[in-house]
């Protein structure tokens, strides 16, 4: 039976799983990296460094925040010692755009953590690496059949939004591929001929856009911007104080 969005729970259940199960995740990661550093001598870092130059390389950058701020502690912040923010959440309000979204950061966070396997040889954090790993997959499929399901029942399709209307869209350039590169190769690929995944059209292939525009004239911003043109000041001063005066 095809449900109504407000009645998915399913799908609400899944991101409270899901999300409460990451949580705990950066918990772990947290609670591993503290007791690496707690007991980590110089000569050990300096050591590994040494004999990896990709160590070396981080050892070298590493964000001294984690020393001069956290005291050898872990705080909630990217690589870079930026702090975790809400511009990290995507939440659009459609379900299969975020699904999508989703399945991408579990892709590319799956993607770091088997770099860092392949960066220790320690058993512990491999062993607790490997786990991560597992709940990757996991949260893979999980967010790609999740998405699949909402297009199975109906609720969304590509294109996003599926409740736009398709005869606002230029129709004719919908499955266009324009190559702007100077090889062919693109022409062979099923993204440039066949049916579209949406399964609403065909891919045309252009070979370069086939059509061309003059450069339009530079905009004429308001003078109470204080921008630069090419008016003299003067003139830019005084149709300022005219749109004051009238506005």
């Amino acid at each position: 039976m095809l449900l109504r969005r407000s009645d998915r729970t399913g799908d609400r259940d899944l991101l409270y799983g899901i999300g409460a199960e990451e949580f705990g995740h950066v918990e772990m990661l947290a609670i591993m990296i503290a007791q690496l550093l707690e007991k980590a001598p110089v000569e050990q870092s300096e050591a590994a460094a040494a004999s990896d130059p990709v160590l070396g390389a981080v050892i070298g950058g590493m964000d001294v925040q984690a020393a001069i701020v956290a005291g050898a502690g872990v705080r909630p912040v990217d690589s870079n010692g930026n702090p975790w923010q809400a511009s990290y959440v995507t939440a659009s309000g459609n379900m299969l755009a975020d699904f999508t979204a989703n399945a991408n950061a579990e892709m590319q966070g799956r993607l770091q953590v088997a770099r860092i396997y392949n960066m220790t040889d320690d058993h512990g954090v491999r062993e607790m690496l490997s786990f991560l790993l597992a709940r990757d997959t996991m949260h893979q499929n999980q967010w790609i059949r999740a998405a699949q399901e909402l297009r199975e029942e109906g609720v969304e399709d590509i294109p996003v939004p599926l409740n736009f209307p398709l005869s606002n869209e230029a129709r004719e350039h919908s499955y266009e591929y324009i190559t702007f590169s100077d090889g062919h190769a693109a022409a062979e690929g099923s993204w440039a001929s066949g049916p579209t995944p949406d399964g609403k059209g065909e891919f045309t292939y252009l070979d370069g856009p086939d059509t061309s525009a003059p450069m339009p004239p530079p905009t004429q911003p308001d003078p109470r911007f204080y921008g630069t043109d090419a008016k003299p000041n003067l003139l830019d001063k005084a149709e300022g104080v005219i749109k004051d005066k009238l506005s």
